[in-house]
């Protein structure tokens, strides 16, 4: 018996130093169990970036083709559909928008190419070209059929417009360069309406105007025709472009808020995009502003106007070259000198 018993505390004895020796299973996390703090990425900071301030120009223009590529934005900017504001002044004379920019009262300006070289040395370059707005509009109206060719012209009298500005001297230079210098006398009016209407009337048999009162006058006077496009004879008498019209902006004005400037920019751009597309509706404007008199004129004259918006380098190419072949025939027609890289805005 003695014997079982100390047996059986043998037993026991192993089996609790088995369990001593047996490790408790350990389970293993299947993954980081550590609770990490969310992380926005949300920007929480205040914006840096200053909001856009609007400005208020006033703007010179002249009636007919200089104006006529701003008839959108004129309406846009009389419904408050602009982010600036704009105040419009028109002309019939460049004199007028002249004094007005040698003044300094004008922020922007829509002037012949030959003005504003001009003023850009009378004003010591407060004023700089930022766009060519216009290309060639001028054409010889008959009343008959005696002017074929520019070489017709010679000992006739020729009634025009433009004394002073980029249509005197284009018309000098195709004279010079046919060798009619001298053989052709030229009567200016101060107005292209009175022109048309001495056309119209039957007054006049022979003038040179541009683009809308061509087509004004033609209207009126169905004896009218188109003798001569002098676009066309100035590209058989020079390898440059006939550039009339181009904007001019006071620098200061640039200089005071660059970002309202470049919306101004994008407003002209946009406007002249419209009315190319959109002659019905931008005839309309025209009339409503004053920029012509008669929508139906205008809408008749707009594909024959040559209206663009042409900036930076390419603007530079154009002007520059023809106001080069202005300065050759007639220093003084410029301002006496050619203008310097600074007149031409971001054509860097």
């Amino acid at each position: 018996m003695k014997k079982i018993l100390a047996l059986l505390l043998t037993l026991c004895m192993l089996a609790a130093l088995a369990a001593c020796g047996t490790e408790p299973a350990v389970t293993e996390p299947t993954g980081d169990t550590t609770t990490e703090p969310a992380v926005s990425t949300e920007d929480t900071t205040a914006s840096t970036e200053p909001e856009r301030t609007p400005a208020s120009y006033s703007v010179a223009t002249l009636k007919g083709p200089t104006g006529m590529g701003l008839a959108s934005l004129m309406d846009k900017a009389a419904k408050g559909e602009t982010a600036n504001t704009y105040a419009f002044t028109l002309a019939g004379d460049p004199t007028a928008v002249s004094a007005s920019v040698i003044n300094g009262e004008v922020d922007i300006a829509c002037v012949p190419v030959n003005l504003a070289s001009v003023l850009y040395t009378k004003t010591n370059g407060a004023y700089v070209c930022v766009a060519v707005n216009t290309l060639g509009v001028l054409h010889i109206l008959e009343n008959g059929n005696s002017v074929q060719s520019i070489a017709d012209l010679e000992g006739k009298t020729l009634y025009a417009t433009g004394l002073g500005a980029t249509p005197e001297y284009i018309l000098n230079y195709i004279l010079e360069k046919n060798g009619l210098t001298g053989k052709v006398t030229v009567e200016y009016k101060t107005e292209h309406s009175e022109l048309a209407a001495l056309l119209a009337s039957g007054d006049v048999k022979l003038a040179m105007l541009p683009e809308p009162n061509v087509t004004s006058a033609m209207m009126q006077n169905s004896d009218l025709r188109l003798a001569l496009d002098l676009t066309a004879e100035w590209g058989k008498v020079s390898d440059t472009s006939a550039v009339q019209g181009c904007v001019i902006v006071k620098k200061a004005a640039i200089e005071a808020n660059p970002d309202a400037f470049a919306d101004f920019l994008a407003d002209y751009a946009a406007s002249v995009e419209f009315v190319n597309a959109n002659v019905e509706d931008a005839a309309a404007f025209c009339e409503t502003y004053g920029i012509v008199p008669k929508a139906a004129v205008a809408m008749r004259a707009y594909p024959n106007c040559n209206i663009v918006f042409v900036t930076g380098a390419e603007m530079k190419a154009s002007l520059s070259a023809f106001l080069g072949v202005l300065y050759d025939a007639n220093p003084a027609s410029i301002g006496g000198a050619l203008p310097a890289d600074d007149f031409y805005y971001g054509a860097e």
